[in-house]
C-alpha cells in the first residue's frame, strides 16, 4: 500500500522545547520532521500536533512551530496516546482521513500507544521511523519493531514525500527535490 496525499495527514506527535534536548538523534528528527511539514503544505496534506503536558514540558519546538499551517490545530493532553484525548480524536476524525503519517517522540510512548489505538481503529499507520526517536536507542528501535509487528508500515521522509507526490512531472517535484537534498 502506498499512502496517498488525498487519504492521508500528518500527525507531530510531542516535539516539544523541554523535551527535545533528553531524545537521541533530535536533531535529525527535527530536521525530518520540518521536511514532512514543508512537503505537506505543498502537496495539501492536513496536520495535527499534540503537545504532552506542555507547562512541564514546553511548546513543539520553535522550528516546528514556524512551519505549521494556518489553522492547524495543536492539541495540549495528558494521556500518552492521542487517540485517547477526546478533543485530538474529534480533529483527527473531522479531517476524514484513513492513513496516518506519524512524527514525534517518544517512540516507545506517545507514538507507539497513538499508533497502536489508531491500528485498532482501522487507520493504516506509517511511522517515519527517521522523524521518530526516544530517550535511548534500544526503546527507539523496540518501538519500530513493536509497531511494525502490530501492522504499522515503517517508512522514511524521503518515502512519504515522493509517495504523496507521485510523478515527476507534478508541479511539485522541484521543490520536494530541494527539500529532500536539506540536511537532516
Amino acid at each position: 500500500m502506498l499512502i496517498e496525499v488525498e487519504k492521508s495527514c500528518l500527525l507531530v506527535i510531542d516535539v516539544q522545547a523541554k523535551l527535545a534536548p533528553t531524545i537521541d538523534e533530535i536533531e535529525r528528527v527535527i530536521a525530518n520532521t520540518a521536511k514532512l511539514l514543508k512537503g505537506a503544505a505543498l502537496l495539501g496534506a492536513p496536520v495535527l500536533v499534540s503537545e504532552q503536558y506542555p507547562k512541564g514540558l514546553g511548546a513543539t519546538v520553535e522550528v516546528l512551530a514556524s512551519l505549521l499551517p494556518e489553522g492547524c490545530a495543536v492539541i495540549e493532553k495528558v494521556s500518552f496516546s492521542c487517540m485517547s484525548d477526546g478533543n485530538y480524536v474529534r480533529r483527527f476524525t473531522g479531517m476524514g482521513r484513513e492513513q496516518a503519517v506519524i512524527a514525534g517522540i517518544e517512540a516507545h510512548v506517545c507514538v507507539l500507544q497513538t499508533a497502536m489505538e489508531l491500528l485498532g481503529r482501522g487507520v493504516h499507520v506509517f511511522v517515519a521511523a527517521d522523524a521518530v526517536s526516544s530517550r535511548t536507542i534500544e526503546n527507539h528501535q523496540t518501538a519500530l519493531s513493536r509497531m511494525q509487528a502490530a501492522g504499522a508500515h515503517m517508512v522514511t521522509t524521503e518515502m512519504v514525500l515522493f509517495e504523496w507526490l507521485r510523478r515527476s512531472d507534478a508541479p511539485q517535484f522541484k521543490e520536494i527535490s530541494k527539500l529532500i537534498k536539506e540536511p537532516s
